[in-house]
């Protein structure tokens, strides 16, 4: 992926890597903090995985009058350390974007480092996706702080 734009989120989390790890893998904590109406104007029509290597996920949520399908798969998954998956929206570029979570604990709790290979094509919206990372991981952050 010669010139594919990447961007990269950084956070400390009060929580074990193993509760932060395991959070990226249940559709019901994602629905807590990376879908939903509690973060933004949408509807979660279905949040459903397969974690395991080779496993896909598809996270569909009605916004502005539109289905769309955040969708992927995972290529790695090394628990609680690094967690690797495809990235797209209604397949589209799916298979050349690649998410790297990777886990760091320090005592109870633990450093989060997201990183986003986006497909050369998405340049444009380098600056968009590393708002929406960021603020996708401080919400993981406060479920993790009430």
């Amino acid at each position: 992926m010669s010139g594919a734009p990447e961007i990269q989120v950084n956070r400390r989390i009060n929580a074990s890597a193993e509760r932060v790890f395991d959070a990226w893998l249940d559709p019901a904590m994602i629905g807590r903090f990376m879908f939903g109406p509690h973060l933004r104007d949408e509807h979660v029509v279905s949040l459903t995985n397969e974690p395991y290597v080779g496993g896909e996920f598809h996270y569909k949520v009605m916004r502005g009058g539109a289905l769309i399908d955040h969708t992927g798969t995972y290529r790695e998954i090394d628990r609680p350390r690094r967690l690797v998956f495809t990235w797209g929206v209604d397949q589209e570029q799916g298979d050349l974007s690649v998410v790297t979570i990777e886990i760091v604990a320090h005592g109870g709790a633990c450093e989060l480092t997201l990183t986003h290979k986006l497909h050369p094509d998405w340049s444009e919206y380098a600056e968009r996706t590393q708002a929406g990372w960021t603020k996708i991981v401080g919400d993981l952050a406060a479920v993790f702080d009430t």
